[in-house]
């Protein structure tokens, strides 16, 4: 596991989300479902990490559960040197205004009754982020720091594009003056030329604002363009972490070099070197003993079935998860 260090903002250990199975007439609890199942790392102040992986793998789960909007069932979440796991409601309201969220749709995410001035102005109402009489000037501004003009603050919505309304959210996010943000998959729903747009909006606001943010996402390209560091998760846990140039360039780990091999690449004379994973992803209700995705590896041994593998250093800040490409001692 990565060791934190004096400049960690957020600091997560063995963090599990499970969530009951009820079966019968008195809603008896069956069973539960592995959503996150012992996920460790750290995270740098001005930096993003992103995680990535196919869907259901724990990717939302995980930003979502760090904020507290779902309950984690076990593990500690540590943020600038304050454990959040337990922290009485009061207390957490006040935390919160440093722990913000862009959502992944961004029309359904803002309510459609309320002007774009209600939305924001409610924030700095809520989190007292200044007084009254300065809400209407801090709305124009934050309006312009995402790039929308001024006079948009008393329109909806539905009166702008899905570029603009995330651009709306992201504002909403920066209201509250937060150092983390977490993006989960905030340009998935947008055409590819508005995402590029605005990876670079929210690149340009970490370094202007000194944001950090948790980046959640699928797309590979989207994730190499905007990320410090990388964790690729695979049914609830993190099976490889590291540097961009470390996952990218030097992937570790079975299920990350098959993530990479379905990157399409824009050469016909390149030859197909794809990996193709047979089967589906296992059940979290019912996960495979050994290493979570020894059923579909092309490289499994009989000890992947048998023996769970953690996380284990490669190389300097470079972890996988992995039997096989361990490292000899």
């Amino acid at each position: 596991m990565t060791t934190p260090n004096n400049d960690s903002l957020l600091v997560v250990e063995n963090l599990a989300t499970h969530f009951p199975v009820r079966q019968g007439v008195f809603s008896q609890v069956k069973n539960h479902v592995r959503a996150l199942d012992g996920v460790s790392f750290s995270l740098q102040r001005g930096t993003t990490l992103s995680l990535v992986g196919e869907s259901g793998s724990g990717k939302t789960t995980c930003g979502r559960s760090l904020l507290r909007l779902i309950e984690p069932t076990a593990g500690r979440i540590v943020f600038d040197g304050v454990d959040v796991t337990d922290l009485p409601r009061r207390e957490l309201r006040a935390m919160r205004k440093r722990m913000q969220l862009i959502f992944q749709d961004p029309f359904s995410s803002l309510n459609p009754r309320m002007t774009v001035y209600g939305m924001l102005a409610e924030v700095l109402r809520v989190h007292r982020v200044v007084p009254r009489d300065q809400r209407r000037a801090r709305v124009e501004e934050l309006l312009q720091l995402v790039g929308l003009p001024p006079e948009s603050a008393s329109r909806y919505p539905h009166e702008f594009s899905g570029g603009q309304r995330q651009r709306i959210g992201i504002a909403r996010a920066i209201a509250a003056e937060p150092d983390l943000i977490v993006a989960d998959e905030p340009v998935s729903a947008l055409d590819v030329s508005i995402q590029a747009q605005i990876l670079n909006l929210l690149k340009d606001l970490q370094e202007r604002l000194g944001l950090t943010y948790l980046f959640i996402g699928h797309d590979l390209g989207v994730i190499r363009h905007i990320s410090d560091r990388v964790g690729v998760m695979y049914l609830g846990r993190i099976v490889e972490m590291g540097s961009v140039d470390d996952v990218f360039l030097r992937p570790t780990h079975p299920y990350t070099r098959a993530l990479l091999s379905a990157v399409p690449v824009p050469d016909p004379d390149r030859p197909d070197d794809r990996i193709v994973l047979e089967g589906d992803v296992p059940s979290p209700i019912n996960p495979p003993t050994g290493c979570p995705f020894h059923p579909r590896c092309p490289e499994a041994r009989e000890e992947c079935s048998r023996t769970d593998q953690r996380l284990v250093e490669r190389a300097a800040g470079h972890l996988a998860a992995c039997h096989v490409h361990a490292p000899v001692n």
